[in-house]
């Protein structure tokens, strides 16, 4: 073997400095991997992982000793963790701060707009630390259609904002369902599965769309437009049975969001009326049917799974917090936590461990976004409602609240934690919970 290849080995070794000889050779073994079996057809590189570690033991020895040496004249580091601990000496590392956890998806980019309606979106582009959710809010006209199509990455949920909408939709079994939407009702449609949302009756229509993959788009999406107007007309009368000449004169490019006639009551029929009806509800009435929970300074509605079987990735939560109150301290062990401002403003603050903690605003059209098992809280800092939709990116809602957790043990251990007396850690337990 040339002794080049040896060079990023060295390389590592003189900077890491490793003290251990079993150190080098775990190293040496991850080059062997990455490097070398990955290029055995390669004329300096026939060899096995027993004869490229053989071959390197003396520059593994002489560079173990060589970095015991060295080692020995430098400072000593702190063994435990990269930020130091309680009573360490050791001056810890600062840690990165927070990152932005708030954005205003209404207004930080242009998104689409056409006569149809507009669509804004908050992915992982326009909004970094949403890896597992993304949103999407859309408008449509009367008359309006989002385009038939289907997302090979996330499945889709929404909330209706205002106005109503039809959708149609497509599972793999072969049933179909049409539903009717209104103002506080939710979907969910599968990944995979082909559907198209229509603005229903002659006002226009507002709806959010939440996604469980934040590295989603809504304008990356399979849209039958796209795909058709891509394809061989020739192909496509072989499939549908039109002239050729149809498919020729159509416009290569996709139509997203279209105009056509007026929807109104009742339901059309379907093309092929005998396609069986889909057994599967894709349609929840969230305001009217999700579990609720009254606390002296707001409210929470919940729809998880178990309300709504086939929201099998997500739960959706609707919360009110009156002015002036503050939804306590908590955290959710088993899922992020992704909102949409609906009215009203307040305060975000999140707790991330090591004294991190950091405080943002928020107000009517942002999203916020708080890592899964980061401590929290919100509070209203104005006038009005704050007015919340929340999802998680699990199908089971879990939390846990700061003040449970304290009344969850004996009160001279909580006191001896914080210096206070025992009767002042028995009185957690007549405090008020939730939202307050």
């Amino acid at each position: 073997m040339k002794a080049c290849h040896f060079k990023p080995v060295i390389n590592l070794l003189n900077i890491r400095c490793f003290t251990k000889t079993y150190d080098v050779y775990l190293v040496l073994d991850f080059f062997y991997t990455k490097f070398v079996s990955q290029n055995h057809n390669h004329q300096y590189m026939p060899t096995s992982r027993r004869n490229f570690l053989s071959a390197a033991s003396l520059s593994t020895l002489g560079m173990a000793a060589i970095s015991s040496t060295v080692g020995s004249l430098l400072p000593n580091k702190a063994a435990a963790s990269p930020t130091g601990h309680p009573g360490s000496t050791t001056a810890p590392r600062p840690l990165e701060e927070f990152e932005d956890f708030i954005y205003d998806i209404e207004n930080g980019t242009k998104g689409y707009a056409s006569e149809g309606g507009t669509a804004k979106e908050a992915t992982v582009e326009e909004f970094p630390v949403s890896q597992s959710i993304a949103g999407v809010s859309m408008r449509l006209n009367p008359g309006a259609f989002r385009e038939l199509h289907w997302h090979s990455i996330a499945a889709e949920w929404a909330y209706i904002l205002e106005g109503q909408v039809r959708t149609t939709i497509i599972t793999p079994d072969g049933t179909t369902s049409t539903d009717d939407f209104e103002k506080g009702d939710i979907w969910y449609f599968p990944k995979g599965h082909g559907h198209m949302l229509q603005c229903l009756g002659d006002k226009p229509c507002h709806f959010l769309l939440g996604f469980d993959n934040g590295h989603f788009s809504e304008f990356g999406t399979f849209s039958i437009t796209d795909w058709i107007s891509h394809t061989s007309p020739d192909i496509l009368a072989r499939n549908t049975g039109l002239p050729a000449s149809f498919f020729a004169k159509l416009p290569k490019k996709e139509l997203y969001i279209g105009v056509g006639k007026l929807a109104t009551e009742p339901r059309p029929k379907n093309i092929n009326p005998s396609l069986p009806f889909s057994t599967s509800s894709h349609r929840f009435r969230m305001e009217k049917d999700g579990i609720m929970q009254e606390f002296k300074g707001g409210y929470t509605k919940l729809v998880s799974s178990l309300e709504f079987p086939i929201q099998s990735t997500l739960t959706a939560l609707r919360m009110d917090i009156e002015p002036g109150n503050i939804r306590e301290l908590h955290w959710h062990p088993n899922a992020d936590e992704w909102q949409y401002v609906m009215s009203g403003s307040g305060n975000v603050s999140i707790f991330g461990s090591h004294g991190r903690v950091k405080t943002m605003p928020y107000s009517k059209g942002m999203v916020a976004f708080i890592k899964q098992g980061y401590g929290h809280y919100l509070e209203n800092t104005g006038t009005e409602t704050l007015k919340l939709i929340v999802l998680f990116n699990s199908p089971i809602y879990q939390e846990l609240s700061l003040n449970d957790w304290l009344n969850s043990n004996p009160p001279q251990l909580v006191a001896d934690h914080f210096g206070m007396t025992p009767d002042q850690a028995s009185s957690l337990v007549n405090h008020r919970q939730g939202i307050y």
